[in-house]
């Protein structure tokens, strides 16, 4: 009998999850949550040694003109689309074949969180990348209409600054 791996002990790695993108050869899109941001990575392995296209974290929403006064909203569901649309312009700006799987980690398969937010974001970029559109959370969540209208227009602001500067 095998002894488990250090970063299977300590819930880490599902390592047979790892074996079957590793198998796939397709790049991956890893999205991570932390306790302040989400981070967003464009990861190509070849044999079995990950390299990081592109990564982006939440933060990055400041400068497209996220406001600063909401700096703790940055790992919301309308803070996750927008990064993960950021990150989806970027790497079809920069890869010529976008097609990538997506990889969640240790995170538990919650419908409609801020991950699949990130994920519909990614997708509405242009990255080719199948998943199922009904676990995604629902276009008034991801633009803030459940909450104040001031939310609406950061929504708006922050998405035409992102296409404006990705045409660039």
């Amino acid at each position: 009998m095998k002894t488990p791996r250090k970063r299977r002990i300590q819930s880490k790695t599902d390592y047979r999850k790892r074996m079957a993108f590793l198998k796939s050869g397709k790049p991956r899109i890893v999205v991570r949550r932390t306790n302040k941001y989400l981070i967003i990575q464009y990861v190509k392995s070849v044999e079995s040694k990950d390299s990081v296209i592109l990564g982006i974290t939440s933060k990055e929403l400041l400068k497209y003109g996220w406001p600063k006064t909401s700096l703790g909203s940055l790992k919301s569901i309308t803070a996750a689309y927008l990064a993960g649309y950021l990150a989806g312009r970027k790497i079809v700006k920069k890869e010529k074949k976008h097609s990538a799987i997506a990889d969640i980690g240790i995170h538990r398969n919650v419908h409609g969180s801020r991950i699949y937010s990130a994920i519909k974001g990614i997708v509405d970029a242009g990255v080719n990348l199948s998943y199922d559109n009904s676990v995604a959370p629902s276009e008034d969540r991801i633009k803030g209409r459940h909450l104040s209208s001031e939310a609406k227009n950061v929504f708006e602001k922050v998405k035409e600054a992102i296409d404006k500067q990705e045409q660039k």
